[in-house]
């Protein structure tokens, strides 16, 4: 079986709690983070 992790890039920090809430309710069980720190990316 596939899992879906959606990507927090993708999300709007202004409604980041509601949008995390939303993909509880849908059944996500992960959800990708990146750790950005300006050495491997601008």
């Amino acid at each position: 079986m596939s899992r879906l992790a959606p990507s927090i890039l993708a999300a709007d920090f202004n409604r980041l709690g509601n949008q995390i809430q939303q993909l509880e309710q849908n059944g996500i069980e992960l959800l990708h983070i990146d750790v950005m720190d300006g050495m491997f990316v601008p």
